[in-house]
């Protein structure tokens, strides 16, 4: 099961760290993902942290702001979002894959669990 946590309102500029929290398994065999969807949009996706060597991989968009990384004695995925922009706002969600192609990471329907999702909301 996953539990992802850390959403909430901020400002343009502002920094947010959503945490995907896993029970019942460890993230260390498991590559993680991060979606969001705004909306009325689609889920895209956004980040992905490959699970055996921690390679990650990010949507354009939020190259440079977005930082995914994983705390192995929590058993935890987060990403830190920094400068964030009214676009980015949208419900995220964080994913579990045993995909090994880092770029196959993009694509939803490599996940097999997925957490709840957690509201991010920035205002201009």
């Amino acid at each position: 099961q996953l539990q992802a946590s850390g959403g909430g309102l901020v400002q343009a500029g502002d920094s947010l760290r959503l945490s995907c929290a896993a029970s019942g398994r460890s993230l260390r065999t498991y590559s993680v993902g991060w979606f969001r969807q705004a909306p009325g949009k689609a889920r895209e996706f956004v980040a992905a942290f490959h699970r055996s060597n921690s390679n990650t991989y990010y949507k354009d968009s939020v190259k440079g702001r977005f930082t995914i990384s994983r705390d192995n004695a929590k058993n935890t995925v987060y990403l830190q979002m920094s400068s964030l922009k009214p676009e980015d706002t949208a419900v995220y969600y964080c994913a579990a894959s045993a995909q090994l192609i880092l770029s196959s990471l993009r694509s939803e329907n490599q996940y097999h669990y997925w957490g709840q999702g957690t509201q991010v909301t920035v205002s201009s």
